[in-house]
């Protein structure tokens, strides 16, 4: 009886390490599988607003020129949040785009417009904050579709932008965060922190895919960028990537700046901001992140 007992024992205990085994090895397959798969694959759970010539209403996202550029061609992209009203003082994203003209074999596509901008609508839900989709601007008063633009123009519209949104909106001008995908990533820096007067603006910061220093761009100041970096202080600011943010770690931890800084991979190779409207654990981390700025205690 005892043999048949101890038999009876080991045949569970060996069914029960073969089930361990299948869900361990699943585990790692999915995670591997997830881990390969194309972003452009992922279904996504938002539907970004087409910009319009309407006007400005909870839920619409406008063309909108600011005073005094009328005379341009600039303008950037206003969205009210769903829930807005004007009782209540709104946290306000501002987003740059990336560079135009990219493309590669994952289906990863920038046009360098504003209008592609994703991030701000993305992250917040379509509710919460303002969206600002901000136009570099170039000297002829259009909106450069690949990097700077003529800087000091870029810098006016911006500051100015965000200026009368807030007065106009009931934007909160203690909450205004500063965002951007590739381009628009090493912009929060270089546009961003470019002197005292724009680093004033922002209460944090969201860099997604680059960051100034790790990809070089045309502008002749570009080697100032640890400079540039250590005007934005204790201010909080999320930097995520494709495959790895360790080499944007390292280079930062080379200055020696000691920042508010939180690193996030993402586990796709694609060079998209398209993440922030899909189902993804990174989307739900940055969205915790988000909340800091949603209050105004």
């Amino acid at each position: 009886m005892n043999r048949i007992l101890a038999r009876s024992q080991r045949h569970d205990f060996f069914i029960l390490l073969a089930a361990l085994l299948q869900c361990w090895t699943g585990t790692i397959l999915k995670g591997n599988l997830h881990a390969q798969s194309n972003l452009n694959q992922i279904p996504t759970i938002l539907e970004v607003p087409q910009v319009t010539t309407g006007e400005p209403a909870p839920g619409n996202r406008i063309r909108e020129t600011t005073s005094g550029w009328e005379e341009t061609a600039v303008y950037h992209a206003l969205y009210l949040p769903e829930d807005w009203d004007p009782s209540t003082a709104w946290p306000v994203i501002v987003e740059y785009p990336g560079n135009g003209g990219y493309s590669n074999a994952l289906g990863d596509v920038s046009d360098g417009t504003l209008e592609g901008c994703m991030m701000g609508f993305g992250l917040s839900g379509g509710s919460g904050f303002i969206w600002i989709s901000m136009p570099f601007v170039d000297a002829t008063g259009r909106h450069a579709i690949k990097w700077w633009g003529d800087v000091s123009s870029t810098k006016r519209y911006c500051m100015e932008t965000v200026r009368e949104v807030c007065a106009k909106y009931h934007g909160d001008p203690k909450r205004v965060l500063l965002a951007g995908f590739s381009r628009g990533a090493i912009a929060c820096n270089y546009i961003g922190l470019h002197d005292d007067h724009i680093a004033a603006l922002w209460c944090g910061m969201i860099c997604h895919s680059h960051y100034e220093g790790e990809f070089r761009h045309p502008a002749a100041d570009e080697p100032d960028w640890p400079t540039r970096l250590q005007r934005l202080g204790k201010r909080p600011q999320w930097i995520s990537h494709e495959r790895s943010t360790r080499p944007i770690q390292s280079m930062i931890e080379a200055t020696g700046f000691k920042g508010n800084l939180s690193f996030h991979s993402l586990p796709f190779k694609n060079h998209s901001a398209r993440w922030t409207l899909c189902e993804l654990p990174l989307r739900d981390q940055a969205r915790r992140w988000l909340l800091q700025f949603a209050n105004d205690d």
